[in-house]
């Protein structure tokens, strides 16, 4: 035997027990110890090891010593492994150290959320002001448990900083004594920046600044920074938009190689590119969005077949287009998704491609991929295939002109359309047929109250208006979750690797919450410890016509989990399906584009490794919320901004949250939320019942409970934090005295 074949099986031995093996050698070329087989050996020898020690335990060769290097500072970034004084490395929980990600709160403290949620029966770890000043909300840390605070909250002391996660940071700049400091826009981040006269970039009192940290805080010293972009006044137009993208670290501007690459494509689809496509140019495919849609996604088509139907859905083929880790995918893979803003849209892909090239926009060919399903006389999708394809499309429709239409096929607008009659006719009786199956599947129909904002020519809101939702967005909703079910299937019928869309059921937790309180308005929640959306769906045509209807609705949407995308696919509770992905959205939703390359690497006898499935998940989740928390913060500044000049008035509106601190208000007619806090209830001690979403007075037993009607005053608006407080104007007119 050879010396290397020696070394070889040595290797293997000491790797053999690897739980994770298969997992490795399927990630990297060259498979490493699994973090899982790292911990266990180190966990064995029972005493800290060097770096040196950790080669020799697992047989770590010269070439493979680097990448080693990099598994272990990961482990260390994450909090896994901590070096001891020494330089020697030891496993965290040994030493009853707890790693997480710090959370600020705009008083001051904060609090440790540990990377394992099994740590501290799940609880987070308090950090007082003295803690909070040396780290920043977001950054990773290591504590260690000190007590209780007075409060019985398990106490944390700081141990180490593993990442400082906040490089730069938007804010207000504050000239006071000869002093210059910028305050952040993110109030989780309490300490003030200290800005050298040298560094400010003469930015006056007032002005939003970007700055770059230059010292971190640390227990003996203030942190520092330079200011290296001033981006106008608070009050200018669109200010509260590019201090969202900066707050939440938001990817806005596009680099100059993905620009270039998107913009390298000729503006119409070429003739070779119809290569190893089906034709489907003479199909009459339509689009139909919303008024102010410019990327068109997918287009839809059906007809009669046999017995039943044939449905189409074509989505962009955005995959031939952006390629696995050139410019454009890097860029669209850091966004994760595009971002709606009121008035503006930071999109996933260049313009180029976005509202150009791959948006099925009318007459111009398209490279797209297809669903071509087969709908039987029930509704149910028997059969399907997908398939490259080159199309055309017919019509841009909107879903305000395509539900009147259907609603008054004989008046002037289906006048107007008299050859498109037919398509849409036939696309609305497979969407009666499928909403029938949705029906018996018993998926969650919650009722929803979207909102619109109307601006004036200076970019400020005249008007929030309700957004109706009509047939015709139900139809397209029901032809894109058709197809988004068959490319679930597909792939988990071709054991492919795949990001789904799971959401999980309610927590045994939050059942047993939801059980006590329906009880109580005597309804109970069927289906044993694992209720299916079907039994929040009886439920919920229960209650339906009740007058309390929207409190029990919205009891009943808090107690679910949040959907995310995940290799393990669990189903998804909400839609009722056993497995569901995201297909038709590949323009602005990274986990579409790949759904696409994996339907396609299967089509073409392939297997796509996109890498590690599970991290793309949690990353892909995470760009998700990051767009929402951002879109969120923009539309209530600029719902501040609408109510100030309504200061002083008295409107009606219904609780729509309750907190230890006081009830949240939506008014009825303006759409708009805001405090009434537990000081303006009355004069009494009152006390928050969060099993029972209500606060009841000590002395009184006046209660105010979720969905309460109230007659409130607008007091004060606070642009700076975008609160809106209020005051009961009849502390007697929507409350029960239970005494």
């Amino acid at each position: 035997m050879t010396k290397n074949s020696n070394q070889n099986s040595n290797k293997q031995n000491k790797r053999g027990s690897d739980p994770h093996a298969d997992r490795e050698a399927s990630r990297y070329e060259t498979p490493l110890p699994s973090r899982e087989l790292i911990l266990s050996n180190m966990s064995d020898q029972g005493i800290p090891l060097s770096v040196e020690q950790m080669y020799i335990l697992l047989d770590i060769s010269d070439d493979e010593r680097e990448i080693f290097n990099k598994r272990l500072n990961a482990m260390e970034r994450e909090g896994q492994i901590i070096k001891n004084r020494k330089g020697a490395l030891c496993i965290a929980d040994k030493l009853d150290l707890i790693a997480g990600v710090v959370q600020g709160h705009p008083d001051g403290f904060g609090f440790l959320i540990p990377d394992d949620k099994t740590k501290l029966n799940g609880e987070d770890l308090f950090l007082s002001p003295k803690e909070m000043s040396q780290v920043m909300h977001g950054d990773r840390a290591i504590v260690r448990m000190s007590g209780l605070d007075r409060r019985g909250r398990p106490e944390g002391k700081l141990v180490e900083v593993l990442e400082r996660r906040t490089q730069k940071l938007v804010g207000r700049v504050i000239r006071t004594s000869g002093v210059t400091i910028v305050a952040a826009e993110d109030k989780r981040i309490n300490q003030d920046i200290l800005i050298p006269y040298h560094l400010d970039m003469n930015a006056k009192s007032g002005q939003v600044v970007m700055i770059e940290l230059t010292e971190q805080p640390s227990s003996h010293a203030q942190p520092m920074g330079k200011v290296v972009e001033i981006l106008g006044n608070y009050a200018d137009s669109g200010m509260e938009i590019e201090i969202a993208l900066r707050k939440h670290k938001l990817p806005h501007e596009f680099t100059k190689e993905a620009v270039q690459l998107a913009e390298a494509y000729p503006r119409l689809v070429q003739a070779v590119d119809y290569k190893d496509r089906i034709d489907c140019r003479e199909m009459p495919l339509i689009t139909i969005d919303g008024e102010t849609a410019r990327d068109f996604d997918d287009a839809v088509y059906a007809e009669p077949q046999g017995k039943g139907w044939r449905l189409v859905v074509a989505i962009a083929d955005v995959s031939f287009y952006v390629k696995p880790n050139d410019a454009l995918d890097k860029g669209a893979f850091e966004r994760g998704n595009s971002v709606y803003f009121p008035r503006r849209v930071i999109p996933m892909l260049p313009e180029a491609l976005s509202n150009g090239l791959c948006s099925l926009n009318p007459d111009v060919e398209r490279l797209c991929m297809i669903c071509d399903m087969q709908v039987d006389g029930l509704g149910i999708v028997k059969q399907y295939k997908f398939y490259p394809s080159v199309m055309r499309s017919k019509a841009r429709m909107t879903y305000t002109q395509v539900h009147e239409i259907l609603q008054n096929p004989k008046g002037e607008l289906a006048l107007q359309y008299t050859w498109l009659m037919p398509h849409l006719e036939h696309l609305q009786h497979v969407y009666k047929l499928m909403l029938t199956q949705r029906e018996k599947r018993g998926a969650i129909e919650f009722e929803s109250s979207e909102t619109m904002m109307m601006f004036n020519d200076q970019g400020k809101i005249e008007q929030i208006v309700p957004v109706t939702r009509n047939e015709a967005h139900r139809l397209i909703e029901e032809c894109m979750l058709a197809a988004n079910v068959c490319a679930a299937d597909f792939l988990k019928l071709h054991e492919h690797p795949a990001l789904y869309r799971i959401h999980e059921g309610p927590t045994p937790e939050k059942l047993e919450l939801l059980r006590a309180f329906m009880g109580e308005f005597g309804f109970g929640v069927g289906g044993g410890d694992t209720p299916h959306a079907k039994d929040y769906g009886k439920l919920l045509l229960k209650i339906k016509e009740r007058p309390d209807a929207q409190l029990l609705q919205t009891v009943l949407l808090r107690s679910m989990m949040q959907a995310v995308y995940s290799p393990d696919n669990v189903g998804h509770f909400g839609l009722a399906y056993d497995a569901y992905a995201h297909f038709t959205s590949p323009i602005r939703r990274y986990p579409d584009l790949l759904i696409h390359r994996a339907i396609k690497a299967v089509l073409n006898g392939d297997k796509y490794k996109a890498g590690d499935w599970s991290a793309l998940g949690i990353h892909c989740s995470m760009t998700e919320r990051r767009a929402d928390d951002a879109t969120r913060d923009v539309t209530n500044w600029l719902k501040c901004f609408y109510m100030q000049d309504k200061i002083g008035e008295v409107f009606e509106g219904t609780v729509a949250g309750v907190t230890s601190f006081g009830l949240f208000v939506a008014l009825d007619g303006v759409y708009v939320e805001g405090l009434l806090h537990v000081t303006e209830l009355g004069n009494d001690y009152f006390h928050y019942d969060k099993a029972h979403h209500e606060m009841a007075g000590e002395r009184t037993g006046v209660r105010y409970r979720l969905g309460d009607r109230l007659t409130i005053k607008v007091v004060r608006v606070d642009l700076e934090t975008t609160k809106i407080d209020f005051t009961l104007v009849n502390k007697n007119s929507s409350v029960e005295d239970n005494s």
